[in-house]
């Protein structure tokens, strides 16, 4: 299922300095429709990873699972033999990639629960500045609904990470790292990027980018699914907590400061 997708220079430049970029037409409309599949799949299977996101109150049903690439083949074949391992490495301006994992987002009609600022690395059991996550839509995502992101923000600063119903530090305790900033108070000082998406669209960040995305309306559903990559300079970092996602035995495995060699995530 080849796809020839040209990926402009200036998006490269545009991932280094902002942290977040646009890819319009990545994906193809047949790779779109696998996607699609496999996604429906996973949610006819979810796995013990999976948890609802959103509140029992909650008009709709924010549903998440990851690390089932391994056993969804549709899935397997967008991560391995789309464009996204050559977009990711020419992001990141690593040598080579190899795959993290896999993250399914779907938020149902009427979904209230908004995803809260956040970055992802602090949540990781990895270390390193050569990664990209891909946020792949398979339904239309107009501006309200869509992954917002400060400009900027993966240069360095790790914010404390918390959980997203009822803001408990469970990872870095309280007081290791910084707090987050009041992002929509001060627009002028956290310029935000948003797209709007098709299908065949996606958005790639970096895994320390502050991104945050509101609820869904009553018409509309939004299946998201997201392919993780890491390049050369990721190391595994030892936590003395679980990890989002977590990897069981994987601490026996890898020694702390390692490179990521595991059968987990395979070199592309």
């Amino acid at each position: 299922m080849t796809h020839l997708y040209q990926l402009p220079d200036s998006t490269v430049e545009d991932y280094q300095r902002n942290g977040a970029v646009v890819l319009r037409g990545v994906l193809s409309p047949q790779q779109v429709t696998l996607l699609t599949q496999g996604i429906e799949h996973n949610l006819q299977h979810l796995s013990p990873l999976a948890q609802v996101a959103s509140k029992a109150d909650d008009p709709g049903r924010f549903i998440e699972d990851f690390c089932t690439w391994q056993s969804n083949a549709a899935y397997e074949q967008i991560m391995r033999r789309s464009a996204l391992p050559e977009v990711a490495r020419a992001l990141t301006q690593s040598s080579s990639v190899r795959i993290y994992h896999d993250h399914l987002l779907v938020k149902e009609p009427g979904t209230r629960q908004p995803t809260p600022w956040h970055q992802d690395q602090p949540y990781y059991n990895v270390s390193g500045r050569q990664n990209v996550s891909f946020w792949i839509p398979v339904d239309p995502v107009p501006l309200e609904s869509t992954l917002r992101f400060v400009s900027g923000s993966h240069a360095g600063t790790w914010y404390m990470p918390r959980t997203f119903r009822d803001n408990q530090a469970k990872w870095f305790p309280d007081g290791t790292l910084a707090e987050l900033p009041a992002i929509d108070a001060e627009p002028d000082r956290y310029r935000q990027l948003a797209w709007d998406l098709e299908p065949g669209d996606a958005v790639a960040f970096h895994m320390l980018t502050l991104h945050a995305s509101g609820g869904v309306s009553p018409t509309h559903r939004r299946r998201v699914f997201s392919a993780r990559y890491l390049g050369d300079d990721a190391r595994h970092a030892l936590r003395p907590w679980r990890t989002s996602p977590p990897f069981p035995g994987l601490d026996e495995r890898l020694p702390d400061g390692a490179p990521m060699e595991d059968a987990l995530f395979p070199m592309l």
